[in-house]
């Protein structure tokens, strides 16, 4: 009983410190992050799900300043002015504009993309990886909420750079998005209408402008 107790007691410290160490990288990511006057990402983007044979890469961009960012992804242009969504589609010619719920948005969006991870999960250390050099430590990361969608999060980081570089995200039914960071750049000097939407501008050209709210 005793050795049973003293298991018991090591396996509940072990994981108890697992926990704390996880928690003090994220709050370092989170630290650096929150340092930067604006960051650039370029990455690579895919979607898998053996079961349904699918199987989707891609490339894109984005750049974020506080909650405003401008994403370029699968031929889409998304712009965030910090209270609308402004989303550009030039195969059909098309602005779709909403506003923006934070309340309704539960997705990882590009704004929260580094920082998602302070609120609503659990958190341990899980594997390292070598990369080209670089050492990337795994946090693994675990919805609170049991009736959420996606099973669990697995977050790469570069332990010397405090930078994201991949998001492994794996969804209850199987599907699994990986987000891989190609480069990340900081402090860039921005236009000052970067994150402005020019309306005139898409109604000359012929766009049909989408107000859904």
């Amino acid at each position: 009983m005793k050795k049973y107790l003293l298991l018991v007691t090591l396996v509940f410290t072990v994981s108890f410190s697992f926990a704390q160490d996880a928690k003090k990288l994220l709050n370092e990511v989170s630290a650096k992050v929150k340092s930067y006057d604006n960051i650039y990402i370029d990455f690579k983007w895919n979607l898998s799900n053996e079961k349904e044979n699918v199987n989707q890469e891609t490339r894109g961009d984005v750049t974020i300043s506080g909650d405003k960012y401008i994403l370029n992804m699968l031929g889409t242009t998304r712009i965030f002015d910090g209270s609308k969504m402004y989303t550009i589609v030039p195969e059909d010619e098309e602005v779709t504009i909403s506003k923006y719920d934070p309340q309704d948005d539960k997705e990882i969006t590009p704004s929260k993309l580094l920082t998602f991870y302070e609120k609503g999960y659990n958190y341990k250390m899980d594997i390292v990886q070598n990369v080209k050099g670089r050492k990337i430590q795994y946090v693994k990361l675990t919805p609170i909420d049991s009736k959420a969608e996606i099973k669990d999060i697995l977050l790469g980081i570069d332990v010397q750079t405090k930078h994201i570089y991949r998001l492994i995200q794996t969804d209850d039914n199987g599907t699994k998005y990986t987000l891989t960071v190609n480069s990340f750049k900081t402090n860039e000097p921005l236009s000052k209408t970067l994150f402005t939407f020019d309306q005139a501008k898409y109604e000359r050209e012929g766009y049909y402008i989408n107000k859904l709210n």
